[in-house]
């Protein structure tokens, strides 16, 4: 136990934990903020190819996260098209490969949360005045329960993300390794003391952040 203790003060464990938490909450977020007006408004607005992106959002619910890495790489490196921006093993292209696996996520849950609420007060809100997209903010109001829920289970994805991270990231030590990668690498390395050191803490940090979730739903309702 005193062993495990001297781990958790090591400066290289906290600077894992650091960054692990800052890519998930940074993914998270760039993920909430797309995700929870496009399945708003997959929910309630009316266009051409609504059906065909629906169907994407819940087909894309579980893309391998080897090949999002392996596209990213592509298209980062530097004979890619998008290499001029230097991202590839950065903590930013680390952000972007579980953006994009937790986009699909909140999109189609979102979607799903919306459709209730909006059969049941779309008319109530067209009366008063209030077209389909000035809606999507009442409505995520009204299904803050299960938005929050969708949000969680994109957070979910970003924080256990190791297939694309490692792709992308590199896992250099001090730079890019996070805590899944980190844990990788130890246990192959057979070092299991700081493996299950960083695993306590990534099961701690998801519990800690879906208690806090429920809590404020809670408190709302």
């Amino acid at each position: 136990m005193s062993d495990l203790w001297q781990v958790f003060s090591t400066g290289s464990f906290v600077e894992i934990v650091v960054l692990s938490v800052m890519v998930s909450f940074s993914a998270t977020t760039v993920a909430a903020v797309v995700g929870l007006p496009c399945g708003a408004a997959l929910a309630i607005c009316r266009f051409p190819g609504r059906r065909a992106l629906t169907l994407l959002a819940n087909a894309f619910l579980g893309l391998p996260p080897v090949v999002v890495g392996l596209a990213l790489y592509l298209m980062l490196s530097r004979s890619g098209p998008l290499g001029t921006l230097a991202l590839l093993f950065t903590p930013g292209a680390m952000v972007l490969a579980p953006t994009i696996l937790a986009t699909p996520i909140i999109t189609a849950l979102v979607h799903r949360a919306v459709e209730g609420p909006w059969q049941e007060y779309g008319g109530v809100l067209r009366v008063d005045g209030a077209g389909r997209l000035r809606s999507i903010p009442i409505l995520l109001a009204i299904a803050h329960r299960p938005v929050l829920t969708a949000v969680l289970a994109g957070f979910g994805r970003t924080i256990s993300e190791v297939g694309a991270v490692l792709i992308v990231g590199g896992n250099i030590a001090g730079y890019t390794r996070t805590m899944t990668t980190a844990i990788a690498l130890e246990t192959s390395k057979g070092d299991l003391l700081l493996a299950l050191g960083l695993g306590f803490i990534l099961v701690g940090i998801s519990i800690a952040v879906s208690a806090g979730a429920f809590a404020l739903g809670e408190k709302k309702r």
